[in-house]
């Protein structure tokens, strides 16, 4: 019980949750780089009589105890450290001045670091440093960019020559289908020729003859560079070779064939003998 006369009171304290900031200060780093360092506190009186008697100013011994720590916390780092690991900091900061603090009666329970400002050519350089290295990313994204776009582009020529090489080799087979067809009709032909021969009927060579031969004059006849053409032969003879073709014709036709096949031959005839004389006619 206290006498309002007689006892008095010593010291008053607010037993509240209590904000403390803490004055910016110059911390060296472990790479020897000077930054300014400021940060708040949250403490709280848990025993009134330990605050009031353990420690003479409770608020300057905290703030004190907290600027010794950051400065050894910050010291042991280095400023990229110091930069990139302020929850780390801030961890330690606790556990030490929540030790530390209880002999007064106190909890800390909360240190955050507000601010930590390196030097104006520290910053300088860092902002360089920041410059440069985006710069070689974007020159290492333009050389990738560079480098799949060739990838691509050979890719893609390699495709067309392969597609083009199958279309060729495609057409080689066809060409040398058509020239094997050809060749079986042509050697079908001689050997029915030779068997006519054979058999005593020389209207069947006549008729192989005047083929290849009315086939030549046509050609040199359409080609647009022939001037002059000489014949080696006369032309009464090349009319009479084309009209015992037209006999051969009517003869292997006109056994047991219809009047109509007769009449196509006999206008195969006059093409034949025409196209012949049309040769002649430009040669003469």
């Amino acid at each position: 019980m206290i006498n309002p006369f007689i006892d008095l009171i010593g010291r008053k304290l607010n037993v509240q949750e209590t904000v403390l900031e803490i004055p910016p200060q110059n911390v060296i780093t472990k790479d020897n780089a000077s930054v300014i360092v400021d940060g708040i506190v949250f403490y709280q009186v848990i025993d009134a009589s330990r605050a009031a008697y353990e420690v003479q100013n409770l608020q300057i011994a905290v703030s004190n105890l907290t600027m010794t720590n950051i400065r050894t916390a910050i010291g042991a780092l280095d400023l990229d450290e110091t930069l990139s690991k302020r929850d780390e900091i801030n961890e330690r900061l606790l556990r030490v001045l929540d030790a530390a603090t209880e002999a007064w009666g106190t909890k800390v329970t909360r240190v955050e670091l507000k601010d930590v400002r390196p030097p104006e050519d520290v910053l300088s350089a860092m902002a360089k440093q920041l410059t440069a290295d985006r710069e070689r990313r974007a020159a290492i994204l333009r050389a990738e960019g560079i480098k799949q776009a060739a990838i691509l582009e050979a890719e893609g020529d390699k495709q067309s020559q392969i597609l083009a090489a199958e279309g060729r080799l495609s057409a080689a087979q066809k060409d040398a289908e058509a020239r094997e067809r050809l060749a079986e009709a042509e050697a079908r032909a001689t050997e029915s020729v030779s068997r006519a021969v054979e058999g005593g009927n020389v209207q069947a060579l006549n008729y192989f003859v005047a083929q290849k031969y009315v086939e030549a004059l046509s050609q040199i006849g359409q080609s647009s560079n022939t001037k002059l053409v000489l014949m080696p032969i006369e032309t009464s003879a090349l009319v009479g070779m084309v009209g015992g073709v037209a006999d051969l014709v009517k003869q292997g036709l006109g056994r047991g064939k219809s009047d109509s096949k007769l009449t196509e031959m006999e206008s195969l005839e006059g093409n034949i003998s025409e196209l012949a004389r049309q040769g002649i006619a430009k040669g003469s």
